[in-house]
């Protein structure tokens, strides 16, 4: 699990600029225009993966798991010493909803959330389009998920803009999320059958085909409820619970980070145990 680059030459950031700029010259409120813009954008992290060459350094440079993992442990350094205000202005690092009148289980949920959601989108979806397509698969999967932050919301003006990214984003991930709910449960064999009906009764409900999926596995596995009420701005939005059990505390964050980065862990083995059996098959 090493390091990623620092974000000032990390590739993945000079990418974002360079879509920004596209979007910039090219957009129009039409989904034709957004098809495009996400066309052009998978060209560019394809390109670029095959200039990479070396699969293992595009998964480097595309996956994100300790910093994602980094910055929820800090928040819960905030909270475990009693700052909700300094945890409050670190949140949104990681969510992007209203922090302002969050308590500290409010802000564990977030956390938790986060981490399950983004442990597929920064760890497990590249690893897995590497494992189908080699770097430029991963270049391409990363390439959709910032396409997808950068214009995938459904405000005035991305609604149909963003329309293309978003629907690519959601079919890039939908076998990683289920991957991810399986390294779960995996891992948490006494709760593994809590984690497979959360998945059934819980995540369909939310609003995400693949995010419920993530956040629903974690919760289960935690033996906590995620979900619920949360504010973007001036927009209340009412998300389904998942999981059942006691709303998460602050005890609760480092137990959900353990879990995303031994999921982490044992997809590196898997990957490597996979590799073996693949040059001892090859050898003979």
């Amino acid at each position: 699990m090493a390091g990623e680059p620092l974000a000032k030459v990390h590739p993945v950031g000079g990418f974002g600029a360079l879509m920004t700029r596209l979007e910039g010259r090219i957009w129009r409120d039409q989904r034709s225009r957004g098809a495009a813009y996400a066309a052009a954008g998978v060209a560019v992290g394809a390109v670029g993966g095959l200039l990479m060459r070396s699969t293992t350094s595009a998964v480097a440079l595309t996956a994100a798991g300790r910093e994602l993992r980094s910055v929820a442990l800090g928040i819960a350094d905030s909270l475990e010493g009693g700052d909700i205000e300094a945890a409050r202005a670190e949140l949104p690092r990681l969510v992007g909803r209203d922090p302002s009148e969050l308590d500290a289980s409010g802000i564990a949920a977030a956390i938790i959330e986060s981490v399950a959601e983004n442990s597929v989108d920064a760890v497990v979806a590249p690893a897995f389009w590497a494992a189908v397509a080699g770097a430029p698969g991963a270049a391409a999967y990363r390439a959709v998920n910032t396409m997808d932050a950068i214009v995938g919301r459904k405000d005035e003006r991305y609604l149909r803009f963003g329309w293309a990214a978003a629907r690519l984003d959601d079919m890039a991930n939908y076998v990683p999320a289920r991957l991810f709910a399986a390294l779960v449960a995996a891992l948490r064999p006494r709760r593994a059958r809590a984690v497979w009906t959360a998945i059934r009764d819980d995540a369909p409900a939310h609003p995400s085909p693949n995010a419920g999926v993530a956040e629903a596995a974690v919760a289960a596995a935690l033996g906590r409820e995620l979900g619920g009420p949360l504010r973007y701005g001036t927009q209340q939005e009412n998300r389904p619970r998942l999981g059942v059990g006691p709303r998460p505390s602050t005890d609760d964050i480092r137990p959900a980070v353990h879990l995303a980065s031994q999921t982490e862990l044992l997809l590196v083995a898997l990957a490597l145990l996979a590799w073996l059996l693949e040059r001892s098959r090859s050898s003979h």
